[in-house]
């Protein structure tokens, strides 16, 4: 059976391409009215700014075949059109007249504002020889002085947080301020003033060699705990830049997702591993210390050393990073919101060095988190010991 084409009336064509104006994305205009295709949005939107606007009041048979053999009443309405277009013209030229003969940002943003509901904003710059980008430019400059107390409030969050958290964080963040904004508010916002959190880039998956079995997975990916000290997470981290290769060992205590221990060097080997193991504070109480099956954790004497501190050990199974998935992460979000995100920090061992001293920091004092209630993870360590 042939696929039914799906018919919508002007009036929604027309408000696609009011929303399309306006900023929206073409995926949120889809959701607002209804609309199947993507490239329906796009299409419409396409013969508006190139002065093809006929081609939306006619059947879809007759807007395909535009240019290719019209019939006489779509040639009567093509002349009609530009009639029309010839007339507004007349009108903004003598609303320009009105306002003055310099050209300036201010003028030229109303007239397009009065009669882009007329005729394309493309006709309507061509008139006063301005480029479509110097006129956006104008007018996003323009509207950055004219935002909303709620814009203001979610722009200055994201810059003071260092653009780092998607809507949802932010959301949480201004809630546990006194500012309750809803969360489709705050996603819009900004998406307008392009403030999204960075995508982070895919992992690279590494096999691991022959599988030696030391530990059970106590820990079985769950990864609550009730107290400091319960369960704590290990691993190590390559940075592949500056001068040669820097090896980053972490762990993480699992309570609240601080870095408690870590090590730079530019070697991996058991002292490297047994350095980030000796910063961990006297273990009073049961405690469970999870790591990956590297060589590093498996030697005899890392194994002893956790014995001699009233550790229990936990291993991940083979080929399963999610085993130890909260360290993994953290790895993950050091480089993203570091040396992904700002190459330039990638020129010389020292700087990485300081680099990753700086965003550990960084990351256990002020980087909030949702599952900690909006809270840093000292922070939330500190309200739960008050409390």
């Amino acid at each position: 059976m042939a696929k039914k084409n799906n018919y919508y009336p002007l009036e929604v064509k027309l408000e696609a391409i009011k929303l399309k104006e306006e900023g929206y994305s073409v995926k949120e205009i889809q959701v607002m009215l209804d609309i199947k295709s993507e490239s329906q949005v796009y299409t419409w939107y396409y013969w508006y700014r190139d002065g093809e606007i006929e081609r939306l009041s006619q059947s879809p048979g007759q807007q395909y075949s535009y240019g290719h053999g019209p019939t006489d009443r779509s040639k009567e309405e093509s002349l009609e059109i530009k009639n029309k277009i010839l007339e507004n013209q007349i009108k903004i030229l003598k609303k320009y007249k009105e306002k003055g003969k310099e050209v300036v940002p201010q003028i030229i943003i109303e007239i397009v504002n009065e009669f882009k509901d007329l005729m394309p904003i493309k006709l309507i710059l061509e008139l006063f020889d301005i480029p479509r980008s110097t006129y956006y430019r104008w007018k996003n400059k323009i509207e950055v002085n004219e935002i909303s107390y709620n814009e203001r409030i979610v722009i200055s969050k994201c810059k003071e947080t260092n653009y780092e958290y998607g809507y949802r964080t932010i959301k949480g963040i201004l809630k546990d301020e006194g500012n309750h904004l809803n969360k489709n508010t705050v996603q819009r916002i900004m998406q307008k003033f392009n403030l999204q959190c960075r995508v982070k880039p895919k992992k690279v998956k590494h096999v691991k060699g022959k599988e030696s079995i030391v530990a059970s997975n106590i820990i079985d990916r769950d990864f609550t705990a009730n107290r400091p000290l319960e369960k704590l997470s290990t691993d190590i981290t390559y940075l592949p830049w500056g001068e040669k290769t820097l090896y980053l060992s972490t762990i993480m205590d699992l309570y609240n997702g601080e870095i408690i221990a870590f090590s730079l060097d530019d070697t991996q080997d058991t002292n490297f591993v047994l350095d980030t193991l000796n910063q961990l504070p006297e273990i009073k109480h049961r405690c469970i210390l999870h790591s990956d099956q590297g060589t590093v954790y498996t030697s005899k004497i890392y194994q002893e050393t956790v014995y001699k501190k009233s550790i229990t050990m936990s291993m991940s199974r083979k080929g399963t990073p999610a085993d130890n998935a909260p360290i993994e992460s953290f790895h993950s979000t050091l480089k993203s919101e570091t040396f992904y995100r700002y190459p330039e920090l990638k020129s010389s061992n020292e700087i990485i060095s300081q680099t990753v001293i700086n965003f550990i920091k960084h990351y256990n004092n002020t980087r909030v988190q949702a599952k900690l209630e909006f809270k840093s993870p000292v922070k939330y360590r500190e309200s739960r010991i008050l409390g």
